[in-house]
């Protein structure tokens, strides 16, 4: 019976020989530059890397740096961000590099407890900007991830909390090269998801995610897209576009003005700054 050193040792084997044969390329894995790997890790923060794929060279055209994205309106910011969904991590972004730019010299922290003040950046984001701008191995657990851990140690088990996985991400995590370790698990994990039934299901932290179509995330898209388009839009003409209740798109257009994306004036509508 084999103990659980040499299963550990196993294990890595197999990550790291997948890895080297099958990697995935992407932009943002060719960079250490801390700018780039944020935008990359906010971006793909609940969406698919290949909708990421297409966005991200495009947005860093735009925004090179967190001076020219702090310093953008957030129009252009949110403009650019359309086919990303989930706006609030656009104005999240643009916050950061303010705060970067207003309180730390330009300069992004290594510090992971630092970085979970900054605003969209929870623990295992910061943790993950970490690893994959600064070559630390910080130990973090995403989907993927989740997925591989799953799979190899918890065969026969429902309900598993991340924390029972959590030491065992701790104890495989390469110190000389978590960079590379991290995407050889996320490689490996979109592997597993791809060839037998996800192993996430079986986690406590599953959720199925809603359905797009017809939900209030989709209308918050639309008009997010329409005031990227426009400068301006009255309230009458925004509910002749959606083509929705007008109940629900009053309830909406005030979260939005709640949460720092539009103005109103005189029943006009306007993306704030």
């Amino acid at each position: 019976m084999s103990s659980k050193r040499d299963r550990i040792q196993e294990f890595k084997s197999i990550i790291w020989d997948y890895f080297n044969n099958y990697g995935r390329q992407f932009s943002w894995r060719c960079t250490t530059d801390p700018y780039q790997i944020v935008v990359s890790e906010i971006m793909l923060q609940q969406t698919q890397t290949h909708r990421v794929a297409g966005k991200y060279e495009q947005f860093l055209a735009l925004f090179p740096d967190f001076k020219r994205l702090a310093e953008a309106p957030l129009r252009d910011v949110l403009a650019a961000w359309q086919g990303l969904g989930y706006n609030r991590r656009a104005i999240a972004l643009q916050k950061t590099a303010q705060k970067i730019i207003d309180e730390f010299n330009g300069i992004l922290p290594d510090n992971p407890e630092l970085l979970v003040t900054f605003p969209g950046i929870g623990k295992a984001t910061a943790a993950s900007i970490c690893a994959f701008a600064f070559n630390k191995p910080t130990v973090f657990i995403e989907t993927n991830i989740r997925t591989v851990f799953i799979h190899f140690f918890f065969k026969d088990q429902a309900e598993v909390h991340d924390k029972e996985l959590l030491p065992f991400v701790e104890q495989t995590v390469d110190a000389k090269k978590p960079r590379l370790w991290y995407y050889a698990l996320m490689d490996y994990g979109v592997m597993l998801k791809k060839n037998m039934p996800n192993p996430s299901r079986r986690s406590k932290h599953h959720n199925k995610q809603s359905k797009f179509e017809g939900s209030d995330r989709q209308i918050r898209g639309k008009i997010l897209k329409i005031l990227t388009s426009m400068p301006v839009i009255s309230y009458d003409e925004l509910l002749f576009l959606l083509e929705s209740s007008q109940k629900r798109v009053d309830k909406i257009l005030f979260d939005l003005q709640k949460e720092g994306f539009i103005h109103e004036k005189n029943a006009f509508y306007y993306i704030a700054n």
